[in-house]
């Protein structure tokens, strides 16, 4: 668990990132491949999903209860999952469906939400030459959150995605990139970002969580902090196989 401008942040693992501020609490993309194994608070007051890799309805369940909102993008598709998920409609709390464009408040949060893909000419591409993550597959997130110093902070997981144009425009606090390369920006690009961005504080995620998404993340803290940007590492170990 990290502190950062009266907030609490923890990343358990995966894609999923824990957010508390004043009042409220937001999860990113909870659960899979075991990171909420004995876990469950039902405390979320905003869940938030990027695309289908990362919509886990159980994972989703354990954080959420009656009075959750459920922010999932509207691109997440049951029957396209080959795992045994229940259909958006079905998740307790309000859900709500967003496009790459959305920009809303659900209470206290503010939640904008931008695109998220792998370049179709870049190196995140399957055999077949599609890209892993194809435009309109999925979102990113930008949280306006109010911390407990009374001020709003801006906190972006970009999902899923290579760098895109836009993203270094963004007005952000805490920076939260996705590191593991394969399928999304590696470590190098998400420096680079990150000090595009200049934020306050860099959290990477979305990595070690099993052999293709393994980096070397004290380099890339290093190497973030070497271009004068505040920059920590959270997060259990993960060195579960993939399992679905």
């Amino acid at each position: 668990m990290i502190r950062h401008d009266g907030l609490l942040v923890s990343w358990l693992g995966y894609a999923t990132l824990r957010i508390e501020g004043e009042g409220t609490v937001t999860y990113t993309d909870p659960g899979r491949y075991g990171v909420l194994d004995g876990y469950e608070p039902h405390d979320a007051d905003l869940v938030c999903v990027t695309h289908d890799h990362h919509y886990d309805s159980d994972g989703i369940r354990r954080v959420a209860d009656e009075d959750t909102t459920v922010v999932v993008y509207e691109g997440v598709n049951t029957h396209r999952i080959d795992r045994d998920v229940e259909r958006p409609v079905d998740l307790p709390g309000e859900v709500l469906s967003v496009d790459d464009e959305a920009d809303f408040a659900v209470g206290d949060v503010i939640v904008r939400t931008f695109p998220a893909y792998n370049h179709a000419d870049g190196p995140h591409v399957r055999e077949s030459g599609e890209p892993v993550h194809p435009e309109g597959f999925g979102c990113g997130y930008h949280l306006t959150v109010p911390g407990t110093w009374g001020r709003d902070v801006g906190v972006f997981w970009p999902g899923d995605t290579d760098v895109l144009d836009g993203h270094a425009e963004l007005d952000v606090s805490l920076f939260c990139p996705p590191i593991g390369g394969t399928v999304t920006m590696d470590r190098h690009e998400a420096a680079s970002l990150a000090a595009d961005l200049d934020p306050d504080l860099v959290l990477p995620i979305h990595y070690d969580t099993f052999e293709m998404l393994e980096t070397d993340a004290p380099a890339f803290a290093a190497d973030v902090a070497e271009r004068g940007v505040p920059v920590v590492l959270d997060g259990p170990p993960t060195d579960r196989a993939p399992v679905g």
